[in-house]
């Protein structure tokens, strides 16, 4: 008996037709058909579009891979019991095709997460990607101070990565006190970065002309000190991350923002309190 596994967390089943729509933002266009593995038997149908998955359970038409293993591990009890010294690996076989976001799958046969034996193959097609154009770097006041170009291909500089680390640590930065869940006052050290994509690559960089570039604005955080109820555990408390910024929205709005929010860690939820801007 094959054990179906649920499609989203809202099934509707009619008779061998199980339909599931996903709330989520993958939403995939594909059609593959998909044999059982070592522990089910059957196969099934699936069709994938505008967050749609409808599968049809069907037959076994389609078997699974399997290739036998010499079980040189094993101990001469173990053979004994068994009756051989081998044993089958056993893997689903899947053909069809499936998009999403850009990236196209299109399965051959054996699916056995190995490089070596999986027959499948796959590409992002060019004409859907971004490519990076430039990082810049703002200050405290959201006043531009350095950009790093991206090179094309095959053309870099050695004291690339030195330079770009320079002037990072060279960029004026504003720094905020708030109160973390405790109590505990903590400031934040924060820095403007924003990257400019542009759509297309290799031949297709020309759609760049007929599309709006991609700008991508983000406020750097760094804790003075470990962050959140997870604090001095093995674990540890945030440190620092980033958060995406709004447009036209200065450092100190975003802050102010992501202080409002609410926080969580694996123990919950938590807040922090924001307190001013540290001067000089």
């Amino acid at each position: 008996m094959y054990a179906y596994n649920r499609l989203t967390d809202n099934d509707r089943h009619f008779g061998p037709i199980d339909i599931g729509e996903r709330g989520d933002s993958w939403r995939p266009l594909g059609i593959t058909i998909k044999s059982g593995d070592e522990e089910n038997s059957g196969c099934a149908l699936y069709l994938r579009a505008l967050g749609w998955t409808v599968r049809v359970r069907l037959p076994a038409v389609v078997k699974p891979w399997r290739t036998k293993i010499q079980a040189t591990y094993w101990d001469a009890a173990t053979i004994e019991r068994m009756g051989r010294d081998w044993y089958w690996d056993i893997h689903p076989r899947e053909y069809g095709f499936q998009l999403s976001d850009g990236f196209l799958q299109v399965f051959l046969g054996a699916q056995t997460h190995d490089s070596t034996t999986t027959q499948s193959w796959s590409k992002f097609l060019p004409w859907t990607q971004l490519r990076h154009i430039r990082t810049s770097y703002y200050d405290g006041d959201g006043r531009h101070f350095w950009t790093e170009w991206s090179r094309p291909r095959g053309f870099t500089f050695r004291d690339q990565w030195a330079s770009t680390q320079a002037a990072k640590k060279a960029c004026p930065t504003a720094v905020f006190e708030f109160d973390d869940y405790d109590g505990k006052r903590i400031r934040a050290t924060c820095r403007v970065e924003e990257r400019e994509y542009r759509h297309g690559e290799g031949w297709f960089k020309w759609l760049s002309l007929f599309r709006s570039r991609r700008i991508c604005r983000s406020l750097s955080l760094e804790f003075s000190e470990e962050v959140g109820p997870e604090k001095g555990s093995w674990k540890g408390g945030t440190t620092g991350h980033g958060i995406d910024m709004l447009p036209d929205e200065s450092p100190e709005a975003a802050f102010r923002r992501y202080c409002e929010q609410e926080h969580r860690d694996k123990n919950g939820r938590y807040r922090i309190t924001y307190v001013g801007r540290v001067e000089g």
